[in-house]
């Protein structure tokens, strides 16, 4: 069963400064007439595909070299354009993402005028790049192009984006992109039929077959009896939305018109019930969006009775994500539970001995996966239950001795009897609270290459770092300083929010600088080197990628991985060390293809620093939970286990926490998560309300699984992605860019790359000075300094 390209996507592609743009699997097309002459083509050039055709048209555009970029995409254009053409009448709509790949030519073609668009900017030449955008937009509009980030993009899109930024401007489209569009009128759900049941007796019509096992099966007795306890659209009761007036009423306003999948983000959540209450979905992805609309109606009782059907009855149901990697609805739905049950205590209920464990699930082949099926049971609290769970729910658990310590420096790991992990600095504990920090400035991008060095940028020639030291904050957001807003420092307001860690994703080049974060403001650092990923440090090139089985490559990882350690390790504000981000996904590397080289060599890399600095630990920077278990068996010297991960306004999920646990045993940081601030047709007020109760409860989740907490207790702390907006994240970097990037579990169900900030840059004039504080950095700001 497929949920195409709407998914609970919960592993994201990542978002580096060293990633280049999407040169890899392309794009999109033009008009020979528009042009500029071809140079001479070798006779070997006319057998190369569309795709490697338009990867040297894009290396050439990185370069700045204008003569190869030409030729290339001209070249592409012109033996190419004709299939190109044929694709694109063959169209109607955009193809989804699993066939994109049948459109090459297209995909080429268009990314060919795209680039030559890009080019002409940079030239100077703006009447030919506007032709050449317009060939793009109006030629080939279905074209797409991949980025390495980890979605495909609308050439169309992109070519639009850059012919507003030439008509009005970027302060003008920052204005515009802002504006709230007219949004569903929001509708609650009033059900006809609650059901007799707010907990379940499956017992009473029913009986659990081999619970705990791979053969688990609920077998219904009395559907009859079990479908008036559930109530209305909970299974098996499924008809009785029949029987529903305000169903007949919501058909004839024309409100359930169009396809199930466009309508879990809207506001007409009466409608959202109805549609997905009959739609032609296997039953477990039908139980679960039926639930979720419950639940956003605060229909909480009767979205559990969903969420728990999902368990009880299609625990192997199957989705997939946007990126087409596989989804556990049973295990969403038993977080989901757990999750809502520990926010609600008015609810008087509780979750016990529930688990969802798919063996062989960190893959994504779903062939091998064994689903081991404990239903457990829900149940009402009495007096004395309620009393003992709000206790259980404080920080009050006993965790016994140290049985486990390692590294005997400054900084090691502990392990206690009951199984919790704690990190610490000379002897006290120590829980992350970190922050990526990359202050961009506008108009700067990696893809054209005038990405600057935030350690050493000091436009206004203080002798001191801009953004650190001589940002202020537009606290009336009228994008002027006026007198009572002074110069403060990120680093200034980064103390003042609570934050005591910084994430470095490759080396640093300003030790004074970091001494100074740590002396004045407390900050220490987890300093990483990238090991590989977008190449970086391998020596391969972006088309080749790095393979971590070349003899080359891997001396070249190490040698730099040696540097890192030894121009860093004496330093008093390193907290840990972290290899990778994310390289798991294999963006121009191949971890994917074989994770079992790549996770060895990780281990290599953490022996190695071993040898030479025993004073910290050693962490890997992994995309989600992909390929754990090679992890654990590969990586034995690794200390900890480090994920990015967008899992939703939930948190991270105790599948994720006990996932860890269960087969690697290592404590946990997150080091990486966060939101957009942005919402389509939605207010900024709205938009940052819902960036900062995601952010509030990925924290929450962060906080009760660690050390003393009633949860996995193998969480250290986490790294929010990120500190403020990169322009440069949607390619017109002097542009704010509200274009959907790519599906996942955000507030509207997108994620918008250069929006993530809990601070913005408002209009971009004042860059790389002005913050602009959202509303998640004062959440943050309370609960890290409680």
């Amino acid at each position: 069963m497929t949920l195409r390209d709407r998914g609970q996507g919960t592993r994201d592609k990542g978002r580096m400064g060293a990633r280049k743009k999407a040169m890899a699997c392309v794009f999109f097309i033009f008009s020979l007439s528009l042009v500029p002459c071809s140079l001479p083509l070798a006779a070997e050039d006319e057998n190369l595909s569309p795709k490697e055709m338009i990867i040297r048209a894009w290396e050439a555009w990185g370069a700045k070299d204008y003569d190869k970029t030409f030729y290339w995409t001209n070249k592409c254009i012109e033996v190419y354009s004709e299939d190109a053409r044929k694709e694109q009448a063959s169209l109607t709509a955009l193809p989804a993402t699993d066939a994109i790949g049948q459109y090459e030519a297209l995909n080429a073609v268009g990314a060919g005028f795209f680039i030559q668009g890009e080019a002409y900017l940079s030239q100077g030449r703006i009447e030919d790049a506007k032709k050449a955008f317009n060939a793009a937009i109006q030629d080939y509009g279905y074209a797409q192009n991949w980025d390495p980030r980890g979605w495909y993009w609308s050439v169309k899109e992109k070519s639009h984006a850059s012919l507003e930024k030439l008509a009005e401007g970027a302060k003008e489209t920052a204005k515009k992109i802002s504006v709230v569009k007219k949004a569903y009128k929001k509708s609650a759900i009033v059900l006809y039929d609650p059901g007799k049941e707010d907990v379940i007796n499956y017992k009473k019509y029913g009986h659990f077959k081999d619970p705990g096992t791979d053969r688990y099966a609920y077998v219904v007795k009395d559907q009859a009896g079990l479908s008036q306890a559930t109530g209305e659209c909970i299974y098996p009761n499924l008809s009785g939305v029949n029987w529903d007036p305000r169903y007949k009423k919501v058909i004839a306003e024309g409100r359930l018109t169009g396809s199930h999948w466009d309508f879990i983000n809207t506001d007409d959540l009466e409608a959202n019930f109805y549609k997905w209450a009959t739609a032609p979905e296997p039953q477990g992805v039908r139980m679960f969006y039926t639930g979720l609309s419950l639940e956003k109606s605060g229909l909480l009782k009767h979205a559990i009775k969903a969420y728990y059907s999902v368990i009880v009855h299609f625990p192997k149901s199957v989705g997939w994500t946007y990126f087409h990697t596989p989804w556990y609805i049973a295990q969403v739905a038993r977080d989901r539970i757990d999750f809502l049950l520990r926010h609600h205590p008015e609810l008087k209920m509780e979750m016990v001995g529930t688990r969802v464990i798919v063996k062989n699930g960190f893959d994504n082949d779903i062939g091998n996966d064994r689903f081991i099926v404990t239903p457990g049971e829900i149940r009402k609290l009495n007096l004395f239950d309620g009393i003992r769970t709000s206790l259980f729910k404080q920080k009050n658990i006993k965790m016994g001795k140290v049985v486990k310590q390692i590294g005997d420096g400054r900084v090691d790991i502990v392990k206690y009897e009951n199984g919790h992990w704690q990190l610490r600095v000379e002897g006290k504990p120590y829980i992350i609270k970190g922050i990526a920090y990359s202050p961009t400035k506008i108009g700067q991008s990696p893809d054209s290459g005038t990405l600057q060095d935030w350690m050493q940028e000091d436009e206004n020639n203080n002798g001191r770092a801009d953004g650190p030291y001589d940002s202020w904050v537009d606290k009336n957001w009228n994008n002027v300083q006026d007198s009572n807003e002074p110069v403060v420092g990120d680093f200034q307001l980064l103390k003042e929010m609570g934050c005591n860690t910084m994430r470095l994703y490759h080396h640093a080049s300003n030790k004074a600088l970091l001494r100074d974060l740590y002396d004045r403001f407390g900050i220490m650092i987890i300093m990483g080197d990238l090991l590989g990923a977008y190449t970086v440090g391998s020596g391969a090139n972006w088309y080749e990628g790095t393979d971590y089985l070349n003899p080359e490559h891997r001396k070249n990882m190490l040698e730099s991985v040696r540097k890192m350690v030894e121009d860093f390790k004496d330093e008093p504000y390193v907290l840990f060390w972290m290899l990778g981000n994310e390289n798991n996904y294999g963006v121009a590397n191949n971890a994917r293809k074989n994770p079992q080289a790549y996770y060895s060599f990780v281990n290599e890399a953490a022996k190695m620093i071993k040898s030479i600095d025993r004073d910290h630990p050693v962490a890997v920077s992994s995309g989600d939970l992909l390929f754990l278990d090679i992890f654990s068996e590969s990586s034995p010297d690794v200390d900890i286990y480090g994920s990015n991960a967008y899992r939703g306004k939930y948190g991270f999920g105790m599948s994720f926490w006990e996932g860890v646990r269960d087969t690697c045993d290592r404590p946990v940081i997150i080091t990486e998560y966060g939101c957009p601030a942005y919402m389509e047709n939605k207010s900024k007020e709205d938009s940052e309300a819902a960036q900062s109760e995601y952010l509030k409860n990925a924290w929450g989740d962060i906080a009760y699984n660690s050390a003393g907490y009633p949860g996995a207790g193998n969480s250290i702390g986490g790294v929010l992605f990120e500190w403020i907006d990169e322009w440069w994240k949607a390619y017109e970097p002097a542009m704010h860019d509200a274009k959907k990037n790519w599906s996942g579990p955000f507030p509207d169900g997108w994620n918008y790359e250069e929006w993530l900030g809990i601070a913005g840059q408002g209009d971009g004039k004042h860059s790389p000075f002005m913050r602009q504080l959202r509303k998640g950095y004062f959440t943050y700001k309370e609960i890290w300094n409680r």
